[in-house]
Parts: structure tokens; sequence; C-alpha cells
């Protein structure tokens, strides 16, 4: 900031102007811009009073003056009058010294102190004698002050004057017998235009014989007085001395011609001539004080002495602060260094007592530059933060250099505007909420707070939910928050098997400008009820149809039969099975495994139990209340489907013969081709793992699609996991032959409509055609994984065709299991399971 200090302008004025008075025009003077006068609050002070004497006209750019001027009262007898003016112009600040000439107009007439003189002057007094006579007193300066006096003409006195006194001079001796008395008409004249003028009757009483005056020892007396000194000090003592003796040589003292002020301020003793102080005095109201004392013996002769009295300063004047302009309220973010307001500091005192020092007492972000003269620039000194301090209370302190020095101060108070420059931020990092699954849509899940610590709409905080998905859907499709109160409500029903957890994003916002805002993440857990039944994945329940089982007639006690497969959507405890026999054909002959569902044989199987078996399996889970699933199974006690009487063969057409021989022919080649590659491959490298196999007794096999995703992992519970399907392959032949393989895979690896059903009308077509027993073939394969894929997959197609043309291949699959070799050291393995049930065609393949 620049602070300039111009060159003084001076303008010459007469006293006792009217109010209104145009002075002169500063704006055009110092060439300042008329439009800024009132933006830049342009004001006039004057130095040294309390009054105001002028002042600006912010339109035109003129000085006025305010009120009336009175040289006499300003400077008194001083030659030269100035009347010092400051105009002050802020933002910035400038500082114009004015400086009004005050001239003196002949407002004041020539006074007498009295209105008349009293005289006694003896006959006997010479001619030529002077008679000293009291100066007439004009409070004018200059040619306005007295210049001459006239004395109306007589036979006896002319008048004498010179620089400092007036004198009657006794032209013709007086004669007491001719004139006792006389009346002198003494007129004193200045010179102003209109010239004023005073009189003084000088009444002259003709006496004996005093013919001696006082005399002073001094013409002129000066004296040095403290100000503030207490009543009846002693100033000075006068004195004069009259040759005269008796009566004649009384002197007597008293002053002449003072002001009401002063003559209030002084007393003088009559006897002695000794001047006290009568009352306190002000050097800031009185600094110069000069009195004439007229010194008159008994009969009437006077003398006259000037006293001159310098009042000295002392430093009994505090600083006075004037806060002069102020930026209430402050924003925060104004920067280091920026003004805030202006400081004018004043003394009454002199010299050493009237230089000051501001300051700052409290640690705050502020501190005073001083900029012109005594004018001070309040500033920020670093960044203000209104959240940690909203309001200062600004203790400004101005200590003078006296003796002792004397202080004091004034308390500023500053407030803090607010901006939006905090975000709102969260209680907490992140949120959780628990909800149980089917809640009631619009039930509240939990409830977001965050603070924002700024003011009013900076502070006040909404909430609103991000864009985002889940499973594929928008985030508002499942959950909505309030914009106020931050409380989330769920919009729909919550299922814990499609859904069991997700996450939002919930921001917050202010109502700033700019707004600010936080995210806060809230991860919503659903927990499970039992609300869905276990689902019996074998055997299969659609339509009409039924599973069918083959139990050997040598099946001892404790062999396996068959195993019910079952799954519960739900999770925990909700999940955990139990399976029981409801009823059955014969209750003696099977019992179930109350976790696993394996259906075994209680005892031997003998000639009498009934060749078909029905069993109604229920499934149980330990939800609270328990939910339950019911299957039928149905088991065949034979070594040979040729022995089940509903069934019959089917005679194979003339038609298919041809077709089957190529079919034949083409699996040949396509196992010689096979295992000729298979032979290389080991010679070449060498397998790095295996898989173990798991043998154990089963009838049937069990597809993967059976299994639908996303079921709970339950341990121990008989269920299967959802991370694992399982593929058992069973045989249908004796119960020491039977073997399978598992195997995990994904549960898109087959479709769902693969299943293991026959119908009754399914089994007397089937068995109508087949001339000869069921026969098994297995075999193990080896050799590079993607090249025995693609053979497998020719050899499916091929016997699917067979299975559709009704074609017995059981000829080739004799072929195919003689021709495979039986194990391999590290090998990769394969289950093939070709059930020739189904047509003689194969059954199920992976």
């Amino acid at each position: 900031m620049l602070h300039v200090v111009h060159g003084d302008l001076s303008y010459s004025i007469p006293e006792e102007l009217k109010r209104g008075y145009v002075i002169g025009n500063v704006a055009k003077d110092l060439s300042i811009d008329l439009r800024t006068l009132s933006f830049r609050n342009a004001r006039a002070d004057v130095e040294g009073t309390q009054k105001r004497y002028c002042e600006m006209n912010l339109s035109t750019g003129d000085l006025i003056t305010s009120e009336r001027i009175d040289r006499e009262s300003l400077c008194g007898k001083k030659p030269s009058c100035v009347l010092k003016v400051d105009l002050v112009l802020e933002n910035p600040l400038e500082l114009h010294r004015v400086s009004l000439h005050i001239q003196d107009v002949n407002d004041n007439s020539p006074k007498f102190r009295d209105n008349s003189i009293e005289m006694e002057i003896r006959e006997s007094a010479e001619k030529g004698t002077r008679f000293s006579i009291e100066e007439a007193h004009d409070a004018d300066i200059g040619q306005n002050a007295v210049q001459r006096y006239s004395l109306q003409k007589n036979d006896n006195f002319i008048l004498a004057v010179d620089s400092n006194k007036v004198e009657l001079v006794l032209e013709n001796k007086l004669d007491r017998e001719k004139q006792r008395e006389m009346n002198l008409l003494l007129t004193a004249l200045d010179g102003g235009s209109p010239q004023r003028s005073g009189t003084v009757v000088i009444h002259v009483t003709v006496l004996d014989a005093n013919d001696n005056a006082p005399v002073f020892s001094q013409a002129v007396y000066k004296a040095s007085l403290p100000e503030n000194s207490p009543p009846d000090t002693v100033v000075i003592t006068v004195s004069a001395t009259d040759a005269d003796e008796g009566v004649n040589g009384d002197v007597t003292y008293q002053f002449g011609h003072v002001s009401d002020d002063e003559i209030n301020v002084f007393s003088i003793d009559s006897k002695t001539g000794r001047i006290t102080v009568n009352s306190l005095i002000d050097f800031e109201e009185i600094s110069f004080v000069e009195m004439r004392v007229q010194a008159k013996d008994g009969l009437g002769l006077t003398s006259y002495a000037k006293v001159m009295i310098d009042v000295t300063d002392l430093n009994d004047n505090a600083p006075v602060i004037y806060l002069k302009s102020l930026t209430n309220p402050i924003p925060e973010n104004a920067s280091p260094g920026t003004e805030v307001g202006i400081i004018n500091v004043q003394d009454r005192d002199s010299e050493t007592n009237k230089q000051v020092h501001c300051s700052i007492q409290q640690n705050v972000p502020f501190k005073l530059v001083p900029s012109i003269k005594n004018y001070y620039s309040l500033v920020t000194t670093g960044q203000l933060d209104r959240e940690l301090e909203s309001d200062y209370n600004i203790t400004i302190s101005a200590t003078d250099e006296g003796s002792p020095p004397l202080s004091s101060s004034k308390t500023i108070q500053l407030s803090v505007a607010d901006i939006n420059d905090n975000p709102p931020v969260f209680e907490e990092q992140s949120y959780s909420a628990y909800v149980t699954e089917n809640n009631k849509p619009g039930s509240t899940l939990c409830s977001v707070t965050a603070r924002d610590p700024d003011w009013r709409q900076n502070g006040t905080v909404i909430y609103s939910l991000l864009p985002g998905e889940v499973n594929g859907a928008p985030v508002s499709s499942y959950v909505s928050v309030n914009g106020d109160t931050g409380v989330i409500h769920a919009v729909r029903s919550f299922d814990y098997e499609q859904l069991r957890n997700f996450k939002v994003q919930v921001m917050a916002r202010d109502n700033g400008s700019p707004p600010l805002s936080s995210n806060v993440t809230v991860s919503v857990f659903i927990s499970d009820v039992n609300d869905n039944s276990p689902q019996i994945l074998y055997p299969a329940l659609e339509g009409n149809s039924f599973m069918t089982e083959l139990v050997p007639k040598a099946a001892h006690g404790g062999s396996l039969v068959s195993k019910v497969i079952a799954v519960d959507a739900d999770s925990g405890q909700n999940a955990w099975l139990s399976y029981h026999i409801v009823t059955s054909t014969d209750p003696g002959l099977f019992t179930i495994g109350v976790h696993s569902g394996e259906i075994r044989t209680q005892r031997d199987i003998s000639e009498s139990d009934s060749m078909k078996q029905n069993l109604i399996v229920a499934v149980k889970d330990n939800g609270q209340p328990s939910l339950s699933a019911t299957c039928s199974m149905y088991l065949i006690i034979s070594d040979n489907l040729a022995e089940v009487t509903e069934l019959k063969d089917i005679s194979s057409d003339e038609k298919n013969s041809k077709l089957t021989s190529y079919l034949i022919i083409a699996l040949v080649s396509v196992s010689t081709f096979f295992l000729t590659f298979i032979i290389i491959i080991l010679g070449v490298r060498f397998c790095r793992r295996g898989k173990p196999r798991m043998l154990f007794d089963g009838a049937v096999a069990i597809p993967s699609a059976y299994l639908p995703p996303n079921y709970a992992d339950v341990d121990g519970t008989g269920t299967l996991r959802s991370t694992y399907n399982y593929d058992a392959y069973l045989t249908t032949g004796s119960r020491t032959s039977d073997f399978k393989f598992v195997t995990s895979y994904n549960d898109n690896t087959l479709p769902a409509d693969q299943t293991l059903r026959k119908s009754p009308s399914d089994f007397a077509d089937v068995f109508g055609d087949c001339d000869s027993s069921l026969e098994v073939g297995t075999c193990i394969i080896f050799g590079c994984k993607h090249l025995f894929a693609l053979l497998v997959k020719v050899m499916c197609l091929l016997s699917h065709i067979a299975n559709k043309c009704m074609i017995n291949i059981n000829i080739w699959i004799v072929f195919f299991v003689c021709t495979c070799p039986v194990s391999v050291h590290y090998v990769l393995s394969l289950s093939l399971v070709l059930n020739c049930g189904h047509c003689c065609g194969v059954r199920y393949f992976k």
C-alpha cells in the first residue's frame, strides 16, 4: 500500500466568515477526481481542537466553513494566525495538509479598562509634567489595532503618545482657585476600515503638592509557570516606589486591562504586588499571558508595567485513539497484509510529550503499521480461520514519551465472515448395516452423519447416493437416503439367496458456493432366514417320470443301493439336512443315512423279497420352523433287466443293420488311432500328476446338471458345496464290479436338461429290442488332453447316433474295453461310462 503526502495547500481567508463560505476547491487544486471523493470518504480534520471549523463538499470538492472562525480566540495577539487542516482520503490512505491563514478584520473597537479615569493633580505641577494614561486595548492586530489617540481640546493638557505609553502633558499650569476639576475626553482610534474608536473620560481633580508618581523597578516583568500549578502558587512580584512621603508615597497595585479568563486565573496583592495563581491553568488552553500592572500612590499618581507569563507544558494528557474506518466483518480468506481499519492517535501535549507509540498487546493475527503522521493502518498478519476463531477483541494501546509516560487503550471488536472452506466429514470412515432377508420395503437400514464446521448454509449438509450398480441394477432400486437426516432405507425386500451383501456410496454435500462434498462407503449385509425348502436333486421329480435303480439279487447287508441328493438354498443351520424313509414296500430291507442320504440294504437280499420296491424319502432342514421335501425311489431287485416282465424287447429293424456296421467300423478306427497316438506320447513326455479314483457301490449316474448354482456352503450335512458339483458314474452290474470317478467342474458345464429319467413306457420299448443282458464297458484313457477330448467327442457323437437309431453297439464296447490299457504311470484319467440301458446307447458322457 502506497501512502503519499503531497505538498501543503495554503489559503488566506478573513475571520468571521459566514457558515458555508467557500474557502477553495481542494479537489481541483490537488488534482483529485471528484468521483472518488465520496468513495474514498474524504474529510477535513482540524488539528489541535475539537471544533470543526471547515468541512468538505464531496459533490463539488470545495472546502467550506462550518462555523464561525474568530482569529482573536484562536491566536490572540499573535501576528500570524494559521489554522492547520488535514484532508484525509482512504483506499488508499492519503493525507494533504491545508494551511488556512486567518486574516484579521476590524471587528473589535478600542476599549479602555474603565469608562472614566480619575486623576488628582496638584496645582504645583510644573509645566511639561507628564501623567501616564492606561492604553486602550484592541483585540485586533496590525492596522486594525489602536493606531492613534486624540484628546479633546482644553487649556491645560496636550496628549503625548509613543510606542509604549500614552501621557497627558501639562501645557499650562493648573490653578486650583480657577478650576478645581475638569473632564477631558480621550479617544482611541484604530486603523481599520471602517475605523473604530473607544473613549474614556479623564476626570482631573486639582490637588496640592503631590508631584511624584510611582516608578516600577522594571518596565517588563517575565515569569515561567508550569501548567496545573496549585492555587496560591506565586508567579512573580512587581515593585514600584514613590518619592513622595506620607500618603503621597503610599503605592497600591492592581491589574491593568486583562481578559475575563486571565483575571480569574491570577490575582495580585494590592499592598505587596505579589501575583499568584487563583485557579488551575491548562497549557492546552492558555500557553502565554501578557498583563499590565498599575502602581498608584495615595493621591492618584500612577505608573504601569508589563508582565509576561510563559506557561510550560506538563505531560498531563493521555493519548486519544480514534477509529477512523473499519472493515467489519472481514472474510476469513483475506490474505495476510489486508488493511482492516485506520487508526488516528492524538495527544494535546507538546514536544516530546506529544510523541506517541501504538501497539497491539494480544497475540492476534493483526498488527499496526505506521502510515502518515499520527495515522496507523490495522492489517492482518496471518491467515484467518473462522472455525478456530470467529471474533476478535483487539486492544490497541497508545503511550506517549512524556515523563512519566501516559497511555490509553481502545478495544476494537472484529468479526470473521465465513466462507465455504470445509467439506462435510463423516463421523466414521465406513458404515455397516445389517438386515434380515424378506424385510419390508422402506425399513431403516442405518444412519450416516457428517459434520461441517462452516456457518449457516456453508455448514448445511445434504445426503445423496452416488450412482452405481448392484447386480446390474441401479443402486437407487435397492436403497434410498434421506437428504436431511442421512437415514438409509431399503427400497425393496432383499433375498439372501440372491444377494448376500452389497456396498453403496453416500455423498454428503454442503450448500456453499461452490459446494464441497465427501463420500463414505456403506456395506449392507443380509442375514438368512429359513424361507427355502430343501430341493431334491436326485432322484429328479418332474411330471410323471420316476427314477428306477437296479439292485443285484446277491447284494449283501450294508451294500450301497442309491443315494438321495438334496440341497437347501439357505445357509447355516437352515441348510443342515437330514434324510428319513417315510414309507417303504419292505420296511426292514432298506435304511438311509440321516446325514448322507445313502440308501443301503439292512440285510441280504432273499428270494422272497418283492422284485419292485417303492421308497418315499423325506428331507428336512434344521431351520425354525423346519421345512421339508419328499421324493419317491423305485428299486428293482434283479440281475438282468430282461427278468422284468413289464419290459419287452423291441426288435431291431432290418434297415438299421447296415448302419450298425458302419458305426462299428468308425468306432474301431477311432479307437485304434487313439491307442497309437497314446503310445507315441508316452514315449516322449511324462505326466506330472494323476487323479485318484474312488470306488463305491452304486446303481446310477448322477449328472451335474441336477445341481443348481449358488447353493450355500454347508459342511457335514450331506449337501453339496456351491463351488463343487459332482458327477457319479454308476453301473448296473454286480456289486463287486461297481466303481465311480468323482470330478469337479463348473456348474455351467452341462445344460440343465441332461437328466437320468425313464418312464415305464420307455422301459417297455427298450427291453423289447434288447436280446442280450446288459454289458458295461469302462476304460481309462491317457494322453494329450486336447486331442483326447476331440476323439472322445467323436466317439460320443457316434454313440448318440447309435442311440437315436436304436442300434446295438455292444460289440464295439467290448472291443474298446479289451484294447485300452488298464493303467499307465502318470496318467490323465477320464471316466467314460457307457450305459446301454437306454437303447443300448450312451447314457451320459462328460
